[in-house]
């Protein structure tokens, strides 16, 4: 759908983070410091990225703000929930992801953003123990105090719209259960009900934000927003939604590294990735019901990029039954690691006649360095999907996520494979800013 006939670009644009740690915290400094020339927003897509529009004599390489009206950096208004009481300005210290020399140019605005109430049930996220959290409350009491956060952070703060992020930590996994999930009356039932077992205080920030004409992106490998009574949420409101999991560090590589091997026909037999990680997020997914979450999305990326059943020369051998190749991932907490996560990937691939060969991978990365850009761009990118009257599952988005949306109750199977994420992303920026979307997925 082309913007030109959607809402026009007016008013500021209110951010609401779920989660004011690490990586919030160098979100907001960064869009901070950039709006003051202080810094530059390396790695957003929205910021750099050029994309052809037209062909032949009216080819052109445009930036994304010259095809489509986004929001700018300097019409950003930031808000957060969060489970600690400090402010933007003490996390992001606490944090010691950025240099105090990176934050204190920012430090009054930092400073005003102090978090709202968290919704938090502890038995989603053990190793948590935080004071600033609703007390007594059932899921549906959970719901109403959230949207009345957002009607007042709209009010206070006199923003256009709102955008819902959550950058908080992985939760226990949650099962779909169809009997639950599976309408948006049944999700209604066991939220009235207060279902904690099956209702996610995630699920309670989504049914507010939809609810409270908000998009909601989620940023972490939850359940949340991957049930079809949330996908029915969203066509009611008529709001985007968008998930899960931002895809930083070893999935980026992975999704971009293993369309060598199936372009070029070679065989994999296994693949091995491990991670040490010491923020917060690695505290939680210490513990295994939460990591049990952050598995399942990492392991569904390679699984649609090198499918065994399209080629079971090269990736229908390796594992216990000898069906597909053996794909394994770990998560090591290790606190003198902070926020700079190592990753390694041990692939064993094999060519010409069956002979063996092993590609190494280590990739020392900064966790928050790499999902901010990240953070930026789904939050743009969502709010001008709900200005050109997208609403519902945003395939679109795909590039930026570990394990993209899709309606698995149709039998679709979702695209992982980097560059196809990248011609749905182009082609969804062209046909908004009402040009063909000209290249094929294949």
């Amino acid at each position: 759908m082309s913007l030109s006939n959607s809402k026009e670009l007016n008013g500021k644009l209110g951010v609401l983070v779920v989660g004011l740690g690490a990586v919030t915290t160098t979100f907001i400094t960064g869009v901070l410091m950039t709006r003051k020339g202080l810094a530059k927003p390396v790695g957003s897509m929205t910021q750099y990225d050029k994309i052809r529009v037209g062909k032949g004599a009216d080819k052109k390489y445009l930036h994304y703000k010259d095809i489509v009206p986004l929001a700018e950096l300097d019409d950003i208004v930031f808000g957060a929930w969060d489970v600690y009481p400090d402010n933007a300005y003490e996390s992001a210290i606490k944090a010691e992801v950025l240099k105090e020399k990176d934050i204190n140019p920012v430090k009054e605005e930092l400073e005003r953003i102090k978090p709202m109430k968290a919704a938090f049930d502890k038995s989603y996220a053990k190793r948590l123990a935080g004071t600033n959290v609703m007390e007594g409350m059932t899921r549906w009491e959970m719901v109403e105090q959230l949207r009345k956060d957002i009607r007042n952070f709209k009010k206070e703060t006199g923003v256009e719209r709102v955008v819902v992020l959550w950058a908080a930590s992985t939760e226990v996994f949650v099962p779909v259960d169809m009997d639950i999930h599976g309408s948006l009356e049944a999700l209604e039932k066991a939220m009235k009900a207060d279902d904690k077992e099956r209702i996610a205080p995630s699920m309670c920030y989504a049914y507010a934000a939809l609810s409270e004409g908000a998009p909601f992106i989620m940023g972490a490998p939850n359940t949340t927003i991957d049930i079809p009574a949330m996908w029915q949420l969203a066509d009611k409101t008529k709001m985007p939604i968008a998930g899960k999991d931002f895809k930083t560090g070893q999935t980026l590589v992975k999704s971009g590294f293993a369309p060598i091997i199936g372009t070029r026909c070679l065989g994999l037999s296994g693949w091995f990735s491990t991670n040490i990680l010491g923020n917060r997020d690695g505290l939680v997914l210490d513990e295994p019901a939460n990591f049990r979450t952050k598995e399942v999305s990492k392991l569904s990326t390679l699984e649609s990029i090198l499918v065994p059943e399209n080629q079971p020369d090269l990736y229908g051998h390796g594992n216990d039954d000898d069906s597909q190749y053996y794909h394994k991932v770990r998560i090591n907490y290790y606190p003198p690691r902070n926020d700079n996560k190592e990753s390694w990937d041990n692939i064993d691939i094999f060519g010409w006649m069956g002979y063996p060969m092993q590609i190494k991978i280590n990739f020392l990365c900064r966790d928050s360095i790499l999902a901010a850009p990240v953070c930026l761009d789904l939050v743009l990118l969502t709010d001008l999907a709900a200005r050109a009257g997208r609403y519902g599952i945003q395939r679109f988005l795909s590039f930026f996520l570990k394990s993209p949306m899709h309606d698995y109750s149709k039998k679709e199977v979702p695209v992982n494979h980097l560059f196809q994420q990248y011609v749905m992303l182009k082609n969804a920026i062209r046909e908004m800013g009402g040009y063909e979307a000209d290249e094929e997925i294949d």
